[in-house]
């Protein structure tokens, strides 16, 4: 009986060694991903940054649009230019070209605004969704862990 206790204990003891030496690799293991996860999270916040900087800039180009522009109605523009005919200062077809001119000039204007608060509003969204995914992915993995549990 001695003998097998010995033997028991050797046992043991060579398990407890090979445990201990695989530990280490473990650690190795671990630093090494936190590495390569730090430089992932590096690079991704450097093009957020880059992005950020990109669509403030952007937004900044819009608004400065903005500004530039006026913005009336045909119908106090319709009111101006028939004073000014009324006035003898224009004729009536000089008023209706110059007045259909300018609505179309507006609506090309608006149009253009338009088209690029659409595209800012997509650049936007990519760039939240982008951050929100990770947050995503963990709360589906959360959900999926808890029913697994519950059943």
């Amino acid at each position: 009986m001695a003998a097998k206790k010995e033997t028991t204990g050797k046992a043991k003891k060579k398990a407890k060694a090979g445990t201990r030496a695989k530990k280490p690799a473990a650690k190795k293991t671990k630093a090494a991903a936190k590495k390569t996860t730090a430089k992932k999270a590096k690079a991704r916040k450097a093009a957020s940054k880059n992005t950020v900087a990109g669509l403030d800039k952007s937004v900044e180009q819009f608004r400065e649009s903005l500004e530039r522009s006026v913005t009336l109605s045909r119908d106090r523009l319709q009111e101006v230019v028939d004073d000014a005919v009324k006035r003898g200062r224009m004729t009536r077809s000089d008023a209706e070209k110059m007045l259909s001119e300018l609505v179309k000039k507006g609506r090309r204007q608006t149009d253009s605004l338009l088209k690029e608060l659409e595209r800012l509003v997509k650049q936007a969204r990519r760039e939240v969704g982008g951050r929100a995914e990770p947050v995503r992915k963990q709360a589906t993995q959360a959900a999926r862990r808890a029913r697994k549990k519950l059943s």
